[in-house]
């Protein structure tokens, strides 16, 4: 029976591993500190935390996120340590909530390996606390127990830290949120929870369910389970979770609720013993674009998931075996001659059969979705479709713009010919940062540095394209800057076809001339916004949305335009201009880190395969790939000529 505990109540635990699940309705980090039997932490390598998220004995998420899975291995940790205690914090981001008073009470559950709580406890009367101390794990006598703590901070993390007798503890809060802003600056966002539950189908098997937040994996005794089919839940646009701490009411008193949507199709039913067929559009929405997107998204979460599961799996099959040679051959005895072969045998034999199981359920996860992918590329509109889809060759200009758009595929190293496509929100909330230089990738290795440059205007050119074909006409703009006119051949097909709003700026005149007229539309958007006087716009400014895409930063660029370039990053999109940057980071360090902000403020992707981006709910590194152009194919001179066609006939 789960253990319902209140602030100061305590509980007996097991001694096996144990897991912490964190569940809050908006991003917070969540870490934990080892303690002696006075619980004083000592030193930083004592704290785990997103930036060093591994200890003896204890693992803890890598990344903000509203949900999080902690593993502890009471039997791993150090002898000296007596207190193992959960914190949590608000993120410093802008425009994050800087209280836990302004958001729902976290909820805190420990758990054992078979997904059974043991005690659960939520962290109520909290105010203008940034950090709280949840709960702690605490050793007496030879026995462990848990704690409801409930203790917040309103000086935040570092006098969270300082309480708890961290050395320095304020320059270790600053490096745990500096940790955090770059996780989040390479993480996917996530769809927002329905409110209801979990956004995917996930069936708790005798390894326990599989983990519902983006904490590296604790290991599982067993093998995990496959998925059995469920409807997903609908995710939504970029950003937190919306607050549902109670039971409120939003539905006006005198108005009539709205139909709910439509049923998903739904795949007739499997024989007894096989998994249900997949059905292309099998998740919740009102069309059949918004089916498709929130199935991607589920399938994206399903595998991340799955393969978390497995490795979780994998990894314990290991910390088993060392656990039980490190016992049999602590007996001088068995050291050698027959009995530490049988030892070594028998704990390897253990491990290579928890560490099969797990395959064969991966494997098993990795088919269901494999098949699922098969129906669902091809039934993809445009948008989401890649170029090599047929979809592409009786592309028409569409009178509304999608709702989302493909940027790329994401595979895991399990199953590289599984890929999950990436579909980002439009419009655009976050600029594109096409990183043209060299990287740790193989591909970036063995392409010489010219050759990167290239292909990274060619990516720019191609999903610029992309955004043109999926507007309606006159509803989106291009301009680009080539302050030295390197790009001329990759830019071909944008100028040749007479899609862009003015020839590519060059020189310095060029420069000033495209980011001044930008940043006066983000000026005189803002300022009828704010004055609700939207038909007091100047009569010639071009009210479409704007992407300015930008080659060989910072080369032309002087200390004004890099300024006016930083604040249409920052301004830009929540007024319909967008950035799009095709630069080497290192080329621009000269700047220092004034141009910090602005590389974490875009989303970054390659011109070839890298392993840069993590999901928001493991955190694994996911190796992405661009959309290429089939070698030999025209589709994409064949798609830029009806967007001309559809302009021109609109009069743009």
């Amino acid at each position: 029976m789960t253990a319902e505990l209140v602030r100061g109540q305590n509980h007996p635990l097991p001694r096996t591993r144990l897991e912490i699940r964190v569940s809050a309705g908006t991003p917070v980090v969540a870490g934990a500190t080892l303690g002696d039997a006075r619980g004083a932490v000592g030193g930083a390598e004592r704290v785990a935390h997103p930036g060093s998220p591994h200890l003896p004995g204890l693992e803890v998420s890598q990344q903000a996120a509203a949900d999080h899975r902690l593993a502890v291995d009471p039997e791993a940790l150090p002898a000296d340590v007596h207190r193992v205690t959960v914190l949590l914090a608000l993120p410093a981001v802008a425009g994050g909530p800087t209280r836990f008073g302004a958001v729902p009470a976290p909820f805190v559950a420990v758990t054992g390996l078979d997904g059974d709580e043991i005690a659960t406890f939520t962290l109520t009367g909290l105010d203008a606390e940034s950090a709280v101390s949840a709960l702690e794990l605490y050793r007496r006598q030879d026995a462990w127990k848990v704690r409801a703590v409930g203790q917040g901070y309103a000086g935040g993390l570092a006098d969270m830290l300082a309480d708890q007798g961290v050395s320095d503890a304020a320059a270790l809060a600053g490096s745990i949120q500096e940790a955090v802003a770059r996780a989040l600056a390479r993480s996917v966002a996530p769809p927002p929870r329905a409110p209801g539950g979990d956004r995917v189908r996930r069936p708790a098997g005798p390894a326990g369910p599989l983990p519902p937040a983006p904490a590296p994996e604790p290991p599982a005794a067993t093998a995990p389970q496959p998925h059995t089919p469920q409807p997903r839940i609908v995710p939504g646009q970029d950003g937190p979770a919306p607050a549902t701490g109670g039971p409120i009411a939003y539905t006006h008193p005198r108005r009539q609720p709205a139909a709910p949507p439509p049923p998903a199709p739904t795949a007739p039913p499997a024989p007894p013993g096989q998994p249900a067929q997949p059905v292309a559009g099998d998740a919740a929405g009102w069309s059949m674009d918004e089916r498709l997107y929130n199935q991607i998204w589920g399938m994206f979460e399903d595998l991340a998931r799955a393969v978390a599961a497995y490795r979780s799996a994998v990894d314990f099959a290991e910390s088993r075996m060392d656990q039980e040679l490190d016992r049999a051959l602590s007996d001088p005895r068995n050291r050698i001659g027959g009995a530490g072969d049988r030892a070594r045998e028998q704990a390897r034999a253990k491990r290579d059969e928890l560490a099969s199981r797990a395959r064969e359920a991966l494997d098993r996860d990795l088919a269901q979705l494999a098949a699922e992918a098969a129906v669902v590329e091809p039934a993809l509109p445009a948008a989401y479709a890649g170029w090599g889809n047929p979809v592409w060759h009786a592309h028409r200009v569409p009178m509304e713009m999608p709702m989302a758009l493909r940027i790329g595929d994401l595979h895991l190293p399990e199953r590289t010919d599984l890929r999950i496509p990436l579909l980002v929100r439009l419009p655009l909330e976050r600029g594109i940062w096409v990183d043209s230089g060299r990287t740790a990738s193989e591909a970036a290795a063995s392409a010489d540095a010219d050759r990167l440059r290239r292909l990274a205007v060619e990516t720019a050119v191609a999903h610029a394209a992309r955004l043109l074909a999926v507007h309606p006409p006159g509803e989106f703009s291009v301009h680009v800057i080539d302050p030295a006119g390197s790009a001329a051949g990759p830019l071909a097909p944008l100028v040749e076809a007479g899609v862009l709003a003015g020839p590519p700026a060059s020189g310095a005149g060029g420069v000033a001339a495209v980011l001044a007229r930008l940043t006066r539309r983000v000026d005189l958007v803002q300022m009828a916004v704010r004055a609700r006087a939207a038909d007091s716009l100047p009569p010639d400014l071009d009210t479409a949305e704007q992407l300015l895409v930008v080659n060989d930063f910072p080369h032309g660029f002087d200390d004004r335009a890099v300024t006016q370039l930083r604040y249409l990053a920052d301004e830009g999109p929540s007024v319909g201009v967008h950035l799009m940057m095709v630069a080497d980071r290192e080329e621009a360090s000269a700047y220092g880190p004034v141009l910090d902000p602005l590389w974490r403020s875009l989303r970054r992707i390659t011109p070839v395969a890298d392993s840069h981006l993590a999901d928001p709910w493991v955190g694994h590194a996911w190796t992405y790939e661009p959309l290429a152009v089939p070698p030999g194919s025209r589709v994409l001179k064949e798609v830029l000529a009806t967007v001309a066609t559809a302009r021109r006939a609109a009069g743009r």
